[in-house]
């Protein structure tokens, strides 16, 4: 299947220019219109097909137009959509208890996004470092890593090493220490009497989906648990079946104070984020310190409450596992051949590393897309691949085909 390069005048050319002349370019995407999609495929406004390797960043592990979570959602739209936490409505209690469960934690604070999860914990860490840690007030400190991605708020970006994120969006929230990550001394350096909190990704997706070296994520486990300091996992691309587990943490056996979980929680309908935690730290807030008023509502519950149906299965986390371990091994043999340079990750989540005399990642990624496969770049010339958990072994082969057409025509 080869794309051709939509043609002056047509409906995806029009589409494109009349999204740029009316919304802020706060992105760059491809140059292709979706009309359509289901399971892996997603179709375009000419009708032409492509496979989904990148499944909104993880918040379509479950494909598109997943038949159980749109049941859910129209059984859902039927009753009530949106009663602001003003009231309870019948989903919530349901919601945080199953929640709760699957993390086996005790309290869910909802939200809607990844990033207001991550300004939630912020906000638990530091009220938790002053109420039972005793850290004297304004002095709570929060350790990160270098390369995070947790969201582009302004005092996420506060603790960004990110220059394009970061840039020109100063004054910039004081209260962060970087370190690098992987580097378990410089964390434990790191960590004062006033450090309320290490905040982490498992695997950093946005970097290029950088996997830790083995045994620091259970050293920063056995240090924080030493030093009296939350450690809370950025769980909302990793999460909820993406590498093979319910949680990336579950790799090292690592079990943290706080789960930050969005993304696949919402099943690719609504934006579902959570922190979740035990009532020795969430239990810190009282009403009005803290709020949302979509967070939590009942259409944002019915769904979420089915997609943690569908992971009680088991059979997403297999399968990410088993067409992981698959993924990986038909990445790997492209290592050293002149094209491809470095593959990581875990699960069905890779980062493959392209040498740059075959072009930028943006240029590959288009490359991609003429011949009908969807994927995105990041931090020049590594490609993600993050397909969705449903994708069936001979859509995933065919893509990766496509690929490999791809690095042979350089």
């Amino acid at each position: 299947m080869t794309h051709s390069e939509a043609t002056p005048g047509s409906p995806t050319r029009q589409a494109i220019a009349d999204a740029e002349a009316h919304s802020a370019h706060n992105y760059h995407p491809l140059p292709v219109v979706v009309a359509s999609a289901e399971g892996a495929w997603m179709t375009d406004v000419e009708g032409r097909r492509y496979l989904d390797l990148l499944a909104g960043y993880s918040a379509l592990n479950f494909g598109h137009r997943n038949r159980r979570l749109i049941d859910a959602a129209r059984d859902q739209l039927e009753r009530v959509t949106l009663t602001s936490r003003a009231f309870h409505h019948e989903r919530f209690a349901e919601f945080c208890a199953e929640l709760a469960a699957l993390c086996g934690k005790e309290m869910v604070l909802p939200m809607n996004t990844g990033a207001e999860a991550v300004e939630t914990a912020v906000k638990t860490a530091r009220k938790w470092g002053y109420r039972v840690k005793g850290v004297p007030d304004g002095r709570a400190k929060i350790v990160v890593a270098g390369d995070n991605f947790h969201g582009r708020t302004t005092t996420i970006v506060s603790f960004s090493t990110d220059h394009e994120a970061r840039a020109d969006f100063g004054p910039y929230t004081p209260g962060f220490e970087i370190v690098p990550y992987g580097d378990l001394t410089a964390m434990e350096a790191a960590l004062t009497a006033n450090t309320v909190a290490v905040l982490i990704e498992p695997i950093q997706g946005e970097a290029g989906v950088l996997v830790p070296p083995a045994g620091y994520l259970a050293g920063v486990r056995e240090l924080t648990r030493e030093r009296g300091v939350l450690l809370i996992a950025d769980e909302i691309q990793s999460g909820l079946g993406r590498t093979g587990r319910t949680f990336a943490c579950e790799h090292e056996d690592v079990v943290p104070d706080v789960y930050l979980l969005g993304k696949a929680l919402g099943g690719g309908v609504v934006p579902v984020s959570a922190v979740v935690a035990d009532r020795s730290v969430l239990g810190v807030f009282r009403p009005g310190e803290h709020g949302s008023t979509f967070g939590g509502n009942p259409l944002a519950c019915a769904v979420a409450l089915e997609v943690i149906a569908m992971l009680r299965t088991g059979e997403f986390q297999v399968r990410a596992a088993e067409l992981g371990d698959h993924l990986h091994r038909e990445l790997g043999v492209l290592v050293g051949q002149g094209a491809v340079t470095a593959v990581r990750g875990r699960g069905l989540w890779a980062g493959v590393d392209v040498d740059p005399s075959l072009g930028t990642g943006r240029e590959v990624s288009e490359r991609l897309m003429a011949r009908g496969v969807l994927a995105k770049d990041t931090h020049g010339s590594t490609i993600r691949f993050a397909p969705p958990l449903v994708i069936s072994k001979e859509d995933l082969d065919w893509g990766l085909a496509r690929f490999r057409e791809v690095l042979d025509a350089g």
